[in-house]
């Protein structure tokens, strides 16, 4: 399912945070919104998610507007926040059981859609035990099965990587991937680190709030005459980016 952006401002008081933010996102493919911290990341999502409210310009999803239909759009949406909300006193599986609820499914669906996604993130040994127990790295896939229990079409990710150490964010960053190319499902993982985004994907520049990119890495280097993305968003923006 494809998600569209269209003419997205927002402002805390007099501060600007986004300036006319469009983009749409490709039906099952991997994207990434790169920018430092402050660019503008989170209060995008929060405005995608519905924690904020729009101010100035619409988001569809599957033709559908948020402001018109929001319950049938945002039942599309599985999405991992930058700060872990999961409860570290719970099991892993009663953390699944208790958002599958919330969802309204019913036992037996609950138990079936948490049997099948602590499989698919190998978590399935680790179903009894406490959230606290776990690793980071292991936390952030719980965060995702639980994402994925009432089958969105769209994932969205905040910094999901955050506090994870490298052999970590590169395993997450994969399987996340994998999701992709296994289910069809469009992806949109936010990040500050270019070792997170490949040549191929689809990629999103976010600076001081506004979209000075978007489009596959390969293309942006060849328009810019840069031979890395690295070197792309330095010419961009000016920074140099983690």
């Amino acid at each position: 399912m494809t998600l569209e952006a269209r003419g997205i401002s927002f402002h805390y008081g007099r501060k600007r945070v986004l300036n006319d933010v469009s983009f749409t996102l490709a039906d099952g493919r991997f994207h990434a919104l790169l920018g430092p911290n402050g660019a503008g990341k989170s209060t995008l999502f929060g405005l995608l998610t519905r924690l904020l409210a729009l101010q100035q310009g619409d988001i569809l999803l599957g033709g559908v507007s948020l402001k018109r239909q929001p319950a049938t759009a945002m039942h599309q949406i599985g999405v991992v926040f930058q700060q872990n909300a999961l409860d570290l006193d719970l099991t892993v599986q009663q953390n699944l059981m208790y958002h599958a609820g919330l969802h309204g499914m019913s036992l037996k669906e609950s138990r079936l859609r948490c049997a099948r996604e602590l499989e698919r993130f190998e978590l399935s040994e680790r179903a009894g035990t406490p959230v606290r127990q776990l690793n980071g790295g292991h936390r952030r896939r719980v965060e995702i099965a639980r994402a994925l229990l009432h089958q969105p079409s769209i994932l969205l990710l905040d910094e999901p990587s955050v506090g994870l150490d490298v052999p970590s964010r590169e395993t997450l960053n994969r399987h996340v991937r994998q999701l992709c190319d296994d289910s069809g499902l469009t992806v949109l993982w936010a990040t500050h680190l270019i070792e997170e985004v490949r040549p191929d994907d689809q990629i999103l520049i976010l600076h001081q709030g506004r979209l000075l990119a978007d489009s596959d890495g390969h293309s942006l280097c060849r328009d810019k005459g840069t031979s890395s993305l690295a070197e792309t968003f330095r010419t961009l923006t000016g920074e140099e980016v983690s």
